[in-house]
């Protein structure tokens, strides 16, 4: 298993556009064979700030999401809204058991 935490900061003005965005990529990711996981998260003392908690069942599984149309729309929609450049950091997994996604 493999998980990415992005790291976003929206702009106030773009949090709603960003939403619909991102809800509607994460529930087509969902759909992938490779992704076990797509959460999203945004911060309690600071709305413009998200977390999207991507995990994936193999390692070609992110290379493979970012090559749907889904993605490419997400991608497209979002980067208008920004606040600044987004971020990611790459986690394996250790609990629960790989078997247990």
């Amino acid at each position: 298993m493999l998980i990415i935490h992005v790291h976003v900061r929206v702009r106030p003005e773009g949090i709603p556009a960003f939403l619909e965005a991102t809800r509607a990529n994460a529930a087509a990711s969902l759909a992938e064979p490779g992704v076990a996981r797509f959460d999203v998260a945004q911060q309690l003392d600071d709305p413009s700030r998200f977390v999207l908690v991507e995990v994936y069942r193999t390692p070609d599984a992110p290379a493979r999401h970012k090559e749907t149309v889904h993605y490419a729309a997400w991608r497209d929609a979002v980067a208008p809204l920004m606040a600044e450049p987004r971020t990611s950091v790459k986690y394996v997994n250790v609990f629960p058991a790989d078997a247990a996604w």
